[in-house]
């Protein structure tokens, strides 16, 4: 299948807005079905949004592998059912206040490697339905929700002054923030909820250069009313990234006519590369695929190519 455009977005999502709508809005722009993003933000969340475009769909496992960059407000000596402000905020009766001293000593546990359970309000499944379904139908699932492996590659305590406690977090795909600061509270005797949470950053794909959402709301009307709906316009003006910018972080293999050709056919290259995955491009720079190790091929590598 051809798809007119085929890229990547990253998208300023502002608060109030889910993850999905941003897909909507970047779909009704570009007149696409094939439209979708690279990781979930929450509504309540502001920040860096991955859509993907048409072949560039097939990129978003690999844009999932990518680091996650957030810079989070919390309050202590107060919790709610969901961990943030999305539920009724809970003040301690006679909260714990801990020095600086004592919330750094604590961060000190949440780095790296590090066993976390989700929170009652996200969208991990619990016998086939959403934890956040059962959660607001009053029976929120709890021990039921296993700890799962995630990494902290960096945590931050950037600002303390009771009860705001701010941190930056670089954390892997699937990390819940909201969690972090429930966990750290409580291992100082207390409680905390999350006030604010910004995704600075999804790999190389910064806060400072993603497009406001408004901005392709806005692109989308002026170009259909400018240039009888001119995509091409529409395209640019959303700032659409080439795939390429998708898989920056994949060692990266140029493809000569013979091997374009032997790869269309669906035949296996001979690679000497002990990668498991390279992006292979052509000559232009351009990405058509990515190359995968086969279990029984040695070094030969199967081509996933976008236009197939």
């Amino acid at each position: 299948m051809r798809f007119p455009f085929t890229g990547v977005i990253p998208v300023d999502k502002p608060r109030g807005v889910s993850s999905r709508r941003v897909v909507d809005v970047v779909a009704r722009a570009l007149s696409m079905k094939a439209v979708g993003h690279a990781g979930t933000l929450d509504p309540l969340a502001t920040g860096v949004v991955v859509v993907c475009v048409g072949h560039a769909t097939k990129l978003v496992d690999y844009l999932h592998g990518l680091t996650k960059h957030y810079s989070a407000v919390f309050q202590l000596g107060r919790g709610s059912p969901s961990d943030d402000l999305e539920t009724p905020v809970e003040p301690e009766e006679n909260p714990v206040r801990p020095s600086p001293d004592e919330v750094e000593a604590a961060a000190a546990g949440f780095r790296g490697d590090i066993l976390q359970r989700p929170c009652d309000y996200s969208a991990v499944h619990v016998d086939g339905r959403r934890a956040y379904r059962l959660a607001r139908a009053g029976r929120p699932a709890g021990a039921a929700l296993e700890p799962k492996p995630v990494q902290i590659e960096r945590l931050a305590i950037t600002a303390y002054c009771w009860p705001r406690l701010e941190m930056e977090i670089a954390c892997s795909s699937g990390t819940f923030i909201r969690a972090i600061g429930r966990d750290l509270a409580e291992s100082l005797g207390t409680r905390a909820v999350m006030e604010s949470l910004v995704r600075t950053a999804v790999g190389p794909f910064v806060l400072e250069r993603a497009l406001a959402l408004d901005r392709i709301e806005s692109a989308a009307v002026g170009g259909a009313a400018a240039a009888g709906g001119a995509a091409e316009g529409i395209a640019g003006a959303i700032g659409l990234l080439p795939a390429v910018a998708a898989v920056g972080h994949l060692p990266r293999i140029v493809l000569d006519e013979g091997m374009l050709e032997l790869a269309a056919r669906g035949g296996l290259l001979a690679v000497d590369s002990g990668e498991e995955s390279l992006a292979a491009v052509d000559r232009n720079g351009m990405l058509v695929g990515i190359l995968r190790r086969q279990a029984s091929g040695g070094h030969r590598l199967r081509p996933n190519f976008l236009g197939r």
